[in-house]
């Protein structure tokens, strides 16, 4: 089946099903901008609230503001599977908005089944939009079955924060006042003893309990720094080094030994305990820049070390695709294709709520450079390694809550890394048996 071929009730049940593979949205509206009387309204979904949605909506503003072609007009909808069960469902029975935000990683189980229509990778062209303006790992995750089905916003990775004055105390700064680099787990397990030397709490913070998708940044930043990447095949088996994984995760494992990190804590408290200025690094996303600012700390932001010889860091993006539909109106699909553009091009006020702009000559520019700690991970977004892709994978899935499931105890209770690695292949596994809901017959080819 191919993109543009109608949707059967079949297709719109399987979508609908795919989308709740995943995991969850409140349902509003945001306000919209201005714009001239006669221009096109645009309908654009997206999931980005709190300081994100603030953002974003200054961002249309701009937008709005700086043409009279188009008005965008902005739906907003709660995080997870509500979000994407409802815009599955827009794709499938012909309400569709023009434009909409998908994470990268929930790109694979939508496209297959005709839920989104490829880009035209000509036409972006022509407006400045192509493969030398992205960094390439995020460029090539857009793609899927030879397709441009997603164009990236962002790139927002896992990274490492880190209070100045309590590495000051430490030792751990360089002359510039970055962190020393550690370029092995020996050297950063030392680092990290000195850091909590100094801390009233623990050197490291980093909340795992009840948290899959914790638990799989920290370990798919590691493993993929062995130079390997885990494979699912649909219909096959998945492809994981054991010796990488089950060292990857015996590493996380003594990390959480109570003086370097807590054996146990949750999110929340991992963020709370360096937000009050209580342990000297932590290990989170870049979303949580805006917290650690209006903190008021004296902190500062880098990219995870490379311990394994590989730089590579696990990241997701907000990207921007084009939900399925059966007759678009051709003149909104020319200026949805402008606003893309704009938007990107105008994404420099995006790297305020700590997310990397995916448009190189926003993350090139001099002013970008003067960006403090944004410019300091920045070239994270060359070295982003996505989840694996498959139909089940991606943020606020059902995959990771898996791997949180099969590994947690490992940290929690001292379990068997390696047994606790063959039970994660075999959660893994059960899903690659089962056919792509929004595309059961495996016509999409990869």
């Amino acid at each position: 089946m191919t993109p543009s071929t109608p949707i059967s009730r079949r297709q719109m049940l399987a979508g609908t099903a795919a989308a709740l593979a995943g995991t969850a949205f409140l349902a509003g509206c945001a306000p919209t901008g201005p714009g001239s009387p006669g221009a096109q309204t645009l309908q654009f979904w997206h999931l980005l609230s709190g300081g994100d949605g603030v953002t974003m909506s200054g961002l249309l503003d701009t937008a709005n503001a700086a043409q009279s072609a188009y008005r965008v007009r902005p739906t907003v909808l709660s995080w997870g599977t509500p979000y994407y069960t409802k815009l599955a469902m827009a794709a499938a029975g012909g309400r569709a908005p023009d434009v909409a935000i998908m994470h990268a990683t929930r790109v694979a189980g939508y496209a297959p089944g005709g839920l989104l229509d490829p880009w035209d990778v000509d036409k972006l062209a022509s407006l400045g939009v192509d493969e030398s303006t992205f960094p390439a790992p995020i460029w090539e995750k857009g793609h899927a079955g030879g397709d441009l089905y997603s164009v990236a916003l962002d790139a927002h990775p896992f990274v490492l924060m880190y209070n100045t004055d309590i590495c000051d105390a430490a030792g751990v700064l360089d002359s510039d006042g970055n962190l020393t680099p550690a370029t092995s787990p020996e050297e950063f397990l030392e680092l990290s003893r000195a850091v909590a030397a100094e801390s009233t709490g623990h050197g490291l913070s980093f909340g795992y309990l009840g948290d899959g998708a914790q638990m799989w940044r920290l370990f798919y930043t590691l493993y993929t720094q062995h130079g390997l990447t885990m494979e699912t095949p649909e219909g096959g088996k998945s492809e994981l080094d054991d010796d990488a994984a089950i060292e990857s995760l015996t590493y996380m494992q003594t990390l959480l030994d109570g003086e370097i990190a807590a054996a146990q804590a949750d999110y929340g408290t991992a963020v709370a305990e360096f937000a009050t200025g209580n342990s000297g690094m932590l290990f989170t996303g870049v979303w949580e820049l805006r917290t650690m600012q209006a903190a008021e700390l004296p902190f500062n932001a880098s990219r995870i070390p490379t311990l394994y010889g590989t730089d590579a860091v696990y990241a997701d993006s907000h990207s921007f695709v084009l939900p399925h539909q059966t007759s678009p109106d051709e003149g909104k699909r020319e200026l949805t294709y402008q606003f893309v553009a704009d938007l990107l091009k105008g994404s420099f006020d995006w790297a305020e709520a700590g997310h990397i702009p995916a448009y190189l000559p926003v993350t090139e520019s001099p002013d970008y450079a003067d960006l403090v700690p944004q410019a300091n991970y920045a070239d994270a977004a060359q070295y982003v390694q996505y989840d694996p892709p498959a139909w089940f994978t991606g943020s606020g899935s059902n995959f990771q809550s898996e791997f949180g499931a099969a590994v947690q105890g490992v940290p929690l209770n001292g379990n068997d890394p390696a047994a606790a690695i063959t039970d994660f292949r075999r959660r893994v596994d059960g899903l690659l048996a089962k056919p792509n809901p929004a595309d059961p017959e495996g016509t999409f080819g990869s």
